[in-house]
């Protein structure tokens, strides 16, 4: 008896022993922190917060980790799928959003966490976004918004015999009407197209549409009469039966040298694109200004959220982490590096570092009231769990119409892809 109570007496002591020793591992290895692993994808600048943070919080590192953005998605699909491999913090692009929240046991609710304190700071309809069906569960705090404008060659307006301030601009092209009509005239005086590919064409409605491929119960829509996604494929056939369509695809070398050479007169860009051109094309350094889009083709391109998996074992901490990290202030930091992320907290609008941004390489024009006057046209948009491989369907035939294809025909067969996607 005395025996059999010294082995189990042993036998705790021991297993007390290994329990206190792995403690002890886990917190040598994080110099006695809590580390946060971060996953992001595209250029951002959360390193240099994330270290900014650091030093404000010596108790807390974070390692960030950053992937090429269909990489991060699948991989953290990967990992949520299989319940365990999951950071403590991810990034989710907004148009993969939908896809997660099929998986929102999953991740953590941002409501039980506090983010109800900071929902004023945002815009309504990004914040919105991020939400369930039902309102009453939070995915991620917002973070970019990709609002949209009219980047134009002042050079190519100017052989149009066009107007070339922002404001004169703006005044001609106030419907999608006067859009194909200054389109035609470029087209006739210089023999270049208005928009550089058919899906600048087809973005132009399409990501303003708040409702598109699905409704919120899974339905698909295109077929029905008025669907958004038709209206804008219709746009972009329209316009390239005008010859008003170039054939540069977008992010091509191809591209790159038609944006830096001026061989076409407007892209309907978002914010972001602002970085991309200023490293990217210098021979087009004072030749585009920046103009509002007609209501009909304002929307938004791109953004994020910042999420937290249920699997962290510091919620809160990571939590703490994330709402500092998308405060307005730091939202303008992350503006004001070279990632340029435009904003979703109005409150920045309304800074002076922020108002008083000159681009030189918009001939000097201040270009972020633009962007900002953009988001009060932009709705809540549902896209669905599907949207990017129906989305590319879309492409598909707008690219094969382009190639003198039937646009009939391309439609009718896209629907059909469309419907084996989503059956599978």
């Amino acid at each position: 008896m005395r025996m059999s109570k010294y082995f189990w007496t042993l036998g705790l002591f021991i297993a007390l022993v290994f329990f206190l020793a792995a403690c002890g591992d886990d917190e040598a290895s994080s110099d006695g922190k809590v580390t946060l692993d971060f996953w992001v994808f595209g250029a951002t600048n959360y390193e240099d917060l994330a270290k900014e943070y650091e030093k404000q919080n010596p108790d807390v590192k974070i390692k960030v980790r950053t992937a090429e953005t269909e990489e991060h998605h699948n991989g953290l699909f990967t990992s949520l799928s299989a319940g365990s491999g999951a950071p403590d913090i991810a990034m989710l692009e907004v148009d993969q959003l939908d896809r997660f929240k099929d998986a929102q046991d999953r991740f953590s609710n941002l409501y039980d966490l506090g983010a109800k304190d900071v929902q004023d700071k945002y815009l309504d309809w990004k914040w919105n976004i991020a939400e369930n069906s039902e309102g009453d569960f939070l995915f991620g705090l917002p973070t970019d918004i990709g609002p949209k404008a009219m980047f134009y060659r002042v050079d190519v307006f100017e052989e149009a015999g066009l107007p070339t301030e922002p404001s004169e601009v703006e005044a001609l092209i106030q419907t999608k009407a006067d859009f194909i009509e200054v389109g035609k005239q470029i087209k006739e005086e210089t023999g270049k197209p208005m928009v550089d590919s058919m899906e600048m064409a087809y973005r132009a409605i399409i990501d303003g549409a708040e409702q598109s491929f699905f409704d919120q119960e899974g339905n698909l829509l295109i077929e029905n009469d008025g669907n958004a996604v038709k209206q804008a494929y219709d746009l972009a056939v329209e316009m390239d039966s005008l010859g008003l369509v170039g054939e540069y695809t977008m992010w091509t070398p191809e591209w790159g040298n038609a944006v830096n050479n001026g061989d076409f007169a407007v892209e309907m860009g978002a914010a972001w694109l602002k970085g991309w051109m200023i490293g990217n094309a210098p021979d087009a350094a004072g030749q585009f200004r920046i103009a509002t889009l007609p209501p009909e083709f304002a929307g938004n391109w791109g953004g994020s959220y910042i999420s937290i998996p249920k699997e962290t074992d510091h919620p809160e901490e990571a939590y703490a982490f994330v709402e500092w990290l998308v405060s307005p202030e730091n939202q303008l930091v992350s503006f004001q590096s070279e990632a340029g992320l435009f904003p979703s907290s109005p409150e920045v609008y309304e800074m002076e570092d922020f108002k008083n941004t000159t681009d030189e390489f918009f001939g000097g024009q201040s270009t972020a009231q633009y962007f900002a006057k953009a988001t009060e046209d932009i709705s809540v948009i549902y896209k669905g769990p599907d949207y990017v491989s129906v989305h590319n369907e879309i492409l598909t035939a707008l690219e094969n119409v382009q190639q003198g294809a039937d646009a009939d025909e391309e439609w009718d067969a896209a629907v059909e892809r469309i419907k084996g996607v989503i059956s599978r």
